[in-house]
């Protein structure tokens, strides 16, 4: 886990991915092959059924998998990513925690598990990446 200046530190660095943050999306936790990150559902996040757009859960994923592999790595772009939806958000709150599940020279493969504050399964996300570094 990082203390509080290097979490600050990391948090500016992925300002820089401005669709997940200025949709909400914060950086909550960071490890070695780990990310939580975190959305506070807002209206705009809402589809016409009143659930949360899968596209706002996809973001959120999306993002923690790019935390998780890239805030202490050489930059990693997603090649393919897999998403299931389990079940609708029912918190106020989504809860993305992705996880390296294998990494070699020039790529990875990571699974993103999203809840809600409820701990709701909302949806997962499988990830592969390639190394540009």
């Amino acid at each position: 886990m990082n203390n509080p200046q290097e979490l600050e530190q990391i948090r500016e660095f992925f300002a820089k991915d401005r669709f997940a943050t200025d949709n909400g999306a914060t950086i909550e936790e960071v490890d070695d092959g780990y990310a939580k990150c975190s959305l506070e559902i807002q209206p705009h996040h809402l589809n016409a059924a009143n659930t949360v757009m899968g596209g706002a859960i996809f973001t959120l994923a999306d993002f923690a998998f790019a935390v998780a592999s890239n805030w202490n790595k050489p930059l990693h772009v997603s090649t393919t990513s897999q998403i299931t939806y389990l079940g609708v958000a029912r918190g106020s709150r989504l809860i993305a925690q992705a996880h390296r599940v294998k990494e070699g020279r020039s790529t990875c493969y990571y699974l993103v598990e999203v809840t809600d504050d409820l701990g709701n399964a909302v949806a997962h996300v499988t990830a592969s990446g390639f190394s540009k570094g």
